[in-house]
């Protein structure tokens, strides 16, 4: 296929130049978008892109070109360019790359039906019946807002190097959002959520992607219509659900134990971490009930993938081992500097963004206990099912997470009771020390994660087990 062909010319044309390393990365994305509110339709279309990001080693440094034309000679050119630049930003300690395997294969998203043989106007009808649902159970009175969101989003990939990698993938994730406001007897609520996979229409046509915004909605209009301000005078033990556990994770340990951030480089874009002040394999950030697990080849999860944009292998990392900051997210680059391999960390979100270290699926792992377990012996507390906002500083320490859907623990029993918008408010460290008890499961909220400049936002899971509960907890911060 023609892509191969310039990748190979361009790879051997960098090598010709010069270079101590040369990759070339082809990517053709077709992005598909449809939204409705209140059942008229806002926007719908696609947009397709295609080319080449360019990365060369020369002399100690390190550059990036990406171009939209395929052409022999453009692609040469740009070669040429990204060489030339990694001359000229050569620095007293020579940049490098780890030692990793030469890898030669092809890997793809399992897909029982491709987006590309689905109609537009299907994807629409199948975005509309969200609303014909809705309305079914509520009048405009109760929930006046009303968006949903769908996206099919498929690509293919080659990445080639002069090290000999050739790594051809095809890539197919489904998305769907929805925000909805509600208003009730206690006021109005809003709430955001998204569900995504790594797959092909089967995940728009099952029966859940309109179950999810009904049990949504309803959730929404139970905290609109019954959730009461609620002051606690002392310390309870909070239970929190898979979509707050899945938040922290991603928030106070996948952004920290990015090793750009503690190497330096990101701290101009995305912020630090405080892990910088931390051993690696030594220190204790958390209880021995908190391991948090990053894990990019889980089958059909919203950051699926086998190999990373650098062609190496990618496997789970594990950021937190009962409660011991254990590993960090690696490039080649950072990779090569702390004396490591990578771990396939290595993502980009488009062919004209340079890749850099990113989360994919990050969760807190799951126990042994079972929620009524967890619950039985706390004589009150709090039960925290999602939340509405959250806000965390640029070294990911001090953080904030309030409540949208949460209830009263009362003598061992999880009540009607609704409390609005409990709020948690602790340093990474005490949220993960506070933790005593994993219950077992597993669900997952798709996310796009920011970082860098210029911006990248990529596909991930946030996520975690059915509960985790949390000891002595001072709630702060109940709005009325």
């Amino acid at each position: 296929m023609m892509f191969h062909d310039v990748a190979q010319q361009g790879v051997e044309y960098g090598a010709k130049q010069g270079a101590d390393y040369v990759e070339l990365r082809y990517v053709q994305t077709l992005m598909e978008s449809f939204l409705t509110r209140n059942g008229d339709i806002i926007s719908a279309g696609s947009t397709e892109t295609e080319g080449i990001g360019i990365r060369a080693l020369a002399e100690g440094g390190m550059s990036f070109v990406a171009t939209a034309s395929l052409a022999k000679g453009d692609v040469e050119k740009a070669v040429q360019t990204a060489v030339r630049l990694a001359r000229a930003s050569r620095r007293k300690t020579p940049l490098a790359l780890s030692e990793e395997p030469v890898i030669q294969t092809h890997w793809e998203v399992p897909v029982e039906t491709p987006f590309t043989e689905i109609p537009p106007d299907t994807k629409l009808k199948r975005l509309l019946a969200v609303e014909k649902e809705l309305t079914k159970i509520f009048d405009a009175t109760a929930l006046p807002i009303r968006t949903a969101l769908l996206i099919a989003e498929t690509s293919k990939k080659y990445i080639a190097t002069s090290e000999g990698t050739r790594v051809e993938s095809d890539y197919s994730l489904g998305r769907l959002a929805g925000r909805l406001t509600a208003k009730g007897a206690k006021g109005t609520e809003q709430r955001y959520f998204s569900r995504g996979a790594a797959a092909g229409w089967e995940f728009f046509a099952a029966p859940q992607f309109i179950e999810t915004f009904i049990e949504e909605a309803k959730a929404v209009h139970r905290v609109a219509d019954q959730a009461k301000p609620v002051a606690f005078d002392k310390p309870v033990d909070v239970i929190i659900g898979p979509e707050v556990a899945g938040i922290i994770a991603h928030e106070n340990c996948g952004h920290p134990s990015e090793a750009d951030r503690i190497q330096g480089r990101e701290g101009a874009n995305a912020g630090e971490s405080f892990w910088m002040d931390i051993d690696i394999g030594t220190t204790r950030v958390g209880s021995t009930a908190v391991t948090v697990i990053d894990d990019p080849t889980l089958l059909r999860s919203g950051g699926f993938y086998l190999y990373d944009d650098e062609g190496v292998k990618a496997r789970p990392r594990y950021l937190i081992k009962e409660g011991i900051a254990n590993e960090l997210f690696h490039d080649r680059q950072t990779a090569a500097r702390a004396g490591v391999h990578s771990n396939g960390s290595s993502r980009a979100s488009a062919y004209d963004r340079e890749p850099i270290p990113r989360m994919a699926n990050t969760y807190i792992a799951a126990g042994d206990y079972t929620v009524e377990e967890l619950v039985e012996d706390i004589r009150l507390g709090v039960f925290i099912d999602n939340f509405t906002e959250w806000n965390i500083d640029d070294r990911r320490y001090q953080s904030k997470y309030t409540g949208s859907l949460a209830r009263i623990i009362r003598k061992g029993e999880v009540t009607d009771e609704y409390v609005r918008r409990p709020v948690l408010e602790l340093t990474s460290r005490g949220l993960f020390e506070s933790v005593d008890a994993c219950a077992r499961g597993f669900a997952s909220e798709q996310a796009i994660c920011g970082k860098s400049d210029p911006s990248q936002g990529i596909p991930v899971w946030t996520a975690g087990p059915e509960a985790v509960r949390m000891r002595r907890i001072r709630l702060g911060g109940v709005q009325a």
